[in-house]
């Protein structure tokens, strides 16, 4: 464990704002498990570098790789950590939060009617399968992502009376599937660093 006043001088570290051309702002950590797999696909797992190094100094996590630019303090220089990994392995449940999110993320950000996504210019919500109205429950079974012009086609049919099939029928995902579906859904930005930790460039076989 480091000494508390360790702690307390990286609490003094220069901040962005004092100093802009480091960029700290760009700066964030990838956050592994202990087991060395990534908290989060999507979102990705990322800490702020403060929260990084303050975690570094509670002896919280090990520093598996850094960035060029580093902090300084009178009696400390330190190289930004851009990928940690937690020392105490967090269990993940098996069933993710019943969220909007989630439910997008399941289903691609892709209508389950027509198939278009939300970079179609057409705005995505939820839709439930079977009409509330008919006994339809607002559960993962029956709530798939729609785009607007599809929800209100369909309106209180079902997609057999509305002749419109689903293409994917809805399920119950786990926690792990989910993060599989999230793989798809690289961030905008990748440091190099990150990639031996992460699956989007990996070279697929033949």
């Amino acid at each position: 464990m480091f000494k508390s006043e360790l702690i307390e001088t990286a609490a003094k570290f220069r901040s962005a704002q004092e100093d802009p051309s480091r960029n700290l702002a760009g700066c964030p950590a990838l956050v592994l498990n202990a087991d060395y797999t990534p908290l989060s696909y999507y979102p990705l797992s990322l800490w702020p570098w403060q929260t990084a190094i303050k975690a570094v100094f509670l002896d919280r996590v090990d520093i598996v790789a850094s960035y060029d630019r580093e902090v300084h303090s009178p009696s400390l220089d330190m190289k930004i950590p851009s990928v940690i990994a937690l020392r105490q392995y967090v269990k993940q449940s098996e069933f993710p939060a019943f969220t909007r999110f989630n439910v997008f993320l399941r289903d691609k950000f892709e209508c389950q009617y027509c198939g278009s996504g939300s970079g179609g210019g057409n705005t995505l919500t939820f839709d439930h399968v079977i009409p509330r109205r008919l006994g339809g429950k607002t559960t993962w079974e029956n709530i798939i992502t729609a785009c607007a012009p599809c929800n209100m086609k369909k309106g209180g049919r079902t997609p057999k009376q509305a002749a419109m099939p689903v293409q994917m029928k809805p399920i119950r995902p786990t926690t792990w599937q989910l993060q599989q579906f999230g793989k798809q859904f690289p961030p905008n930005y990748l440091h190099e660093t990150w990639r031996d930790w992460l699956y989007w460039d990996i070279e697929l076989e033949a």
